[in-house]
């Protein structure tokens, strides 16, 4: 008897995690969620090109190319095509979901439709390491492009301003490398309170309570503001592009791949940072007045523009800058393309880059909490969270309480981790998010190939089996090569996601699920009562 209990409780617990929710029944909760249709595909195509064009190309770029023993050198425009490609299939695969299933929550929601309710939890959780953690990436690169921007007015501002104490515009990690390098001890310089040392990263505090105060506002509003801050950037890396073309050197190019396969491939791994933000739109499918029509071409379009924009940097860059072995300065890995403007003496250009590159890292951030407040929103709706993260501001129509939260958590994650170690991290989550919205789609092909596809994925299941390989390949490859924190840490992130599902989220399910039993219970009870 004791055998037959644990084999129903195991075969109960099986069915619960593996439960499926119908994307029928997600669009109709959609429908009663209250969040303004506003987005046409223009809106989309800025978003996207807002959210990709950031601290991947201002910053993680030098990173990429210059690294001792495994940057990729002038090869770099290679690992840029390589990432963009592995992104492509997954971009398709994105498309014939935000097609299908206009819902908040992106590849949250489209796991929860095919693999079940544990795997949704779990997708949903590594995807709030790739949109938070990701933000703290971006916040921590906009600090420091922030008081590259004030040090070129030390003529005209106080020192105070412009070269203010490392431990208030940065964090602690950074602060005591960089105070190591210098020859100085950190104990001395960083204070301590109750014996803790107190870094604080003020710029990027700043910038996330302003992202915060203008997403709870309105997505519209949002949008507008990204509008802007595109045109900006665009123009900024088109005047770095046609004034760096001038001083390109061809000997810079060779070798072109001085770490051979290890450097392209682990290139593509970093910069591939750079491409995160297309799946961002797939998390406001809710907020699209056509999704069916306008997220395919958003998501694609906006890849598309950003790759072009890519590998026209990559030649200037490797061209004017020497990257196939020799030491690079510091400056020119925290910010190239200013850097290397100043090197051939057009400052101001260089001045003009510092704005481009806040205008467009500042558009990163302010999509990138969106989505994270949309996923969120999706998962508090499916119980996996407290219910008051639904609630919507009465003026707004927008989450505020989970839009301040998923701010406040930011600004206390910009005291520990840097910009490296973030967006490696970050990559693991977006890597492990592709894989499984390529899996979802040729899953749904099977269990309801009937379903209405505004927009099919082509070439299936070859376009989705070769994102597949590729993102699973660029993950191992980086782990292989690469001994960083970020691969110690994303297993970590992991069974805490599993502990937080099994002491809430499944436990709350299993309760409502009760609850419906004995309602429709009582419910058949009063029908036979009156009868």
């Amino acid at each position: 008897m004791t055998e037959k209990n644990n084999y129903h409780s195991q075969s109960s617990l099986m069915r619960s995690l593996l439960k499926r929710k119908n994307p029928d029944e997600m669009m109709a909760d959609a429908e009663k969620g209250g969040l303004e249709k506003t987005l046409g595909v223009w809106d989309l195509i800025i978003l996207g090109v807002g959210a990709i064009i950031g601290s991947g190309i201002f910053a993680i770029v030098g990173v990429a190319a210059a690294t001792p023993g495994t940057g990729a050198g002038p090869a770099l425009m290679v690992s840029m095509v390589i990432a963009a490609i592995a992104c492509v299939f997954s971009a398709l695969c994105y498309s014939e979901f935000s097609s299908m299933i206009p819902v908040a929550g992106g590849a949250y929601i489209y796991t929860f439709a095919t693999l079940g309710e544990f795997a949704a939890w779990m997708v949903g959780w590594i995807l709030m390491l790739e949109y938070a953690i990701g933000y703290i990436a971006v916040a921590c690169a906009w600090s420091n492009h922030f008081m590259q921007f004030l040090n070129g007015f030390k003529s005209v501002l106080p020192a105070c301003i412009t070269n203010p104490p490392i431990w208030l515009v940065s964090d602690f990690r950074s602060a005591g490398e960089y105070l190591t390098s210098q020859g100085i001890s950190p104990e001395s310089v960083i204070p301590h309170f109750a014996g803790i040392p107190v870094c604080i990263n003020l710029p990027a505090f700043v910038i996330v309570a302003i992202i915060t105060m203008i997403l709870i506002k309105g997505t519209k509003d949002s949008t507008k503001m990204a509008a802007i801050m595109v045109v900006v950037k665009l123009g900024v890396i088109a005047l770095f592009v046609i004034a760096g073309a001038f001083y390109v050197k061809p000997e810079n190019w060779v070798p072109f791949a001085p770490n051979g396969f290890q450097g392209l491939f682990m290139g593509a791994f970093i910069i591939f940072f750079a491409y995160i933000g297309f799946d961002a739109l797939a998390t406001a499918a809710e907020e699209c007045k056509n999704p069916q029509k306008d997220l395919p071409i958003g998501i694609i379009g906006s890849l598309l523009v950003t790759t072009v924009v890519y590998v026209l940097v990559a030649l200037v860059l490797t061209g004017v800058m020497k990257t196939n072995g020799a030491p690079v300065p510091q400056e020119f890995l925290k910010a190239p393309m200013a850097y290397i403007m100043e090197m051939v003496g057009q400052n101001w250009v260089a001045g003009l880059i510092s704005v481009g590159s806040l205008a467009g890292l500042t558009s990163v951030l302010l999509v990138l909490q969106l989505a994270a407040t949309r996923i969120l929103y999706a998962m508090s709706r499916d119980n996996f969270l407290p219910s008051i993260f639904q609630k919507l501001h009465p003026k707004f129509n927008t989450p505020h309480i989970l839009t301040w939260v998923v701010g406040i958590i930011c600004m206390i994650g910009t005291l520990t981790l840097d910009l490296n170690v973030a967006s490696e991290l970050c990559n693991f989550g977006t890597f492990t998010s592709f894989i499984i919205v390529c899996v979802a789609v040729l899953i749904l092909r099977k269990i309801d190939p009937d379903r209405p596809r505004p927009f099919k994925v082509p070439f299936s299941p070859w376009f989705p089996l070769a994102g597949i390989i590729l993102c699973t390949g660029l993950i191992i490859f980086s782990m292989v090569i690469k001994h960083s924190l970020s691969a110690l840490l994303f297993p970590v992130w992991v069974i805490v996601g599993i502990a937080i599902y099994a002491c809430y989220g499944y436990k709350k399910n299993r309760r409502l699920e009760q609850n419906d039993i004995l309602e429709e219970i009582e419910k058949n009870e009063r029908k036979i009562t009156t009868k």
